[in-house]
């Protein structure tokens, strides 16, 4: 498993993989590609992904105001949960926000 911060070049693959999770909120504004690029370019240092042999299996978007981080989207494809992605992309999210203090 390999994780790296999310880029915009992700989205198709991303968004292929919220779907693929049952009762994830998604917005046709704030999910959009442009959407998801302005968050991205906000957030550069946040969000993540965990792929497998270069399929995107995970993903976390998290922002912060200065003084608070907010997950936004958490996400591992049904097929490779209980293997611990989903704790590996918060562990990373929160090492990051303390990196950027």
């Amino acid at each position: 498993m390999r994780f790296r911060t999310m880029q915009c070049e992700d989205y198709d693959e991303v968004y292929a993989l919220w779907l693929s999770c049952s009762g994830m909120g998604l917005n046709n504004l704030d999910d959009s590609r442009e959407g998801i690029a302005v968050f991205l370019n906000r957030n550069p240092q946040t969000c993540f992904v965990a792929a497998e042999e270069e399929k995107i299996v995970g993903a976390i978007m998290v922002g912060s105001d200065g003084r608070r981080g907010y997950i936004y989207h958490t996400a591992v494809h049904p097929d490779y949960r209980r293997r611990g992605i989903g704790k590996a992309l918060v562990e990373r999210t929160l090492q990051a926000l303390k990196e950027i203090g």
